[in-house]
């Protein structure tokens, strides 16, 4: 039999009509920070909490057979198709497991918990297959390459067929080239979010719940995976080969983000919430200093873990 799922204290918000920005947070990070299919990191997890979670209210069933019949549909003539499946399979099944034995927790634990579950699954399946990261590497870097071929030759088509300036095609071919490098970071990161946005889903559709997601102020996660930071410093000065510099560029990467949404909420809280010109000035400051802007909060994320601001504002507060 299912555990109950409950909603941690810190999500419930009365379902104000302002949480709804939360989800479509996640929803518009899900399709710009590409490596898989967005919709599926979201779609299969969804699925197997309709199915292995309580459901209180049938249309979510309907909603369910709905999405499983698109998923159905999607093809593709190339391997990853099957393998974002896959992914998604094992980080959505992990994410449930901890739900059912940790129904309380946050949603970040089980996110990155199951995230951190499925990369070990993915661990076992390449060593025990050799050669196959190299061919799911070499299928990726193909992949971005076809779709920054395609993105050139439209833009060349509506700037009347004139060729494009040598250095903007170099630029371009880099970036993709960085997104293959950086492509287990994006992946983890998307898989968070698609497996948050699937809890959104899960909580409002079965469940008939707002509150699912703590609001940003309230972001946190394990102190003690400042270690994994550590670990990913330690890889990136300390190591010579290519496969070791790269997976601590791709966790520190990882983890930079993470401990940069925790510094924004911890600036959110201070400031006692979001603003009209606070939004404006920090969308105008990431399109010309998103580098500084990012490391500033990530520095602020990182000292969190030792000076936990919010827990000593409340605790002087009361």
């Amino acid at each position: 039999m299912s555990s109950p799922v409950v909603v941690p204290e810190e999500a419930r918000d009365g379902g104000r009509p302002r949480e709804w920005h939360r989800p479509l947070a996640l929803g518009v990070f899900l399709l710009s920070a590409w490596v898989v299919g967005p919709v599926t990191l979201a779609a299969v997890p969804f699925l197997l909490m309709v199915v292995a979670l309580p459901v209180r209210k049938r249309s979510a069933l309907l909603v369910a057979v709905l999405v499983a019949f698109l998923l159905a549909g999607r093809t593709s003539d190339d391997g990853i198709h099957y393998l974002e499946l896959g992914w998604a399979l094992a980080a959505g099944g992990v994410f449930v497991g901890l739900t059912v034995l940790l129904p309380a927790s946050r949603v970040t634990h089980r996110a990155l918990g199951a995230v951190t579950g499925a990369g070990l699954l993915a661990a076992v399946g390449f060593a025990l297959r050799p050669g196959s990261w190299s061919a799911v590497d070499w299928r990726v870097r193909d992949r971005l390459n076809e779709e920054v071929s395609q993105a050139l030759a439209l833009f060349r088509e509506l700037q009347g067929g004139e060729p494009l300036p040598a250095a903007l095609r170099e630029s371009v071919y880099r970036s993709a080239e960085m997104q293959a490098e950086l492509f287990p970071a994006v992946l983890a990161l998307t898989t968070v979010a698609g497996l948050a946005l699937a809890w959104w889903l899960y909580g409002r559709l079965a469940l008939g719940e707002l509150g699912a997601l703590a609001p940003l102020r309230e972001f946190r996660f394990a102190d003690h995976l400042v270690w994994v930071v550590i670990a990913g410093l330690a890889l990136l000065v300390l190591t010579d080969g290519s496969g070791w510099t790269r997976a601590g560029s791709n966790t520190l990467v990882f983890m930079g983000a993470l401990y940069a949404l925790r510094g924004a909420g911890v600036v959110l809280f201070l400031s006692g919430g979001p603003s009209l010109l606070g939004g404006l000035l920090v969308a105008l400051g990431m399109l010309f200093m998103a580098p500084v802007l990012l490391t500033a909060a990530a520095l602020i994320g990182l000292g969190d873990t030792w000076l936990d601001v919010r827990t000593r504002v409340r605790a002087l507060l009361t």
